[in-house]
């Protein structure tokens, strides 16, 4: 099983987007990636604010690899999960 590590903070209209795209996309990778939506001002969402350096939000954490930051390309998404599943 694959995971997916979701930084998000509220009020970003950034991440309130690519959760739309999450909410599109993954009922088709459900059974093979796991999402974790973590709040990165809590104490994990820190860590892994540090850990990969992230500088916008939101973080895209696959498999302990960061995707991207500060938005998400929903073909770019798409082509890493298809390549996971």
């Amino acid at each position: 099983m694959h995971t997916i590590q979701f930084l998000t903070m509220v009020g970003c209209h950034n991440c309130a987007a690519a959760k739309k795209i999450f909410d599109e996309i993954m009922p088709d990778y459900q059974d093979k990636i796991t999402v974790e939506e973590i709040d990165i001002t809590s104490e994990k969402g820190q860590e892994l604010v540090s850990k990969y350096s992230i500088f916008a939000s939101p973080g895209i954490v696959i498999d302990d690899e960061l995707f991207s930051t500060g938005g998400v390309d929903k073909n770019k998404l798409a082509e890493k999960l298809d390549s996971l599943a």
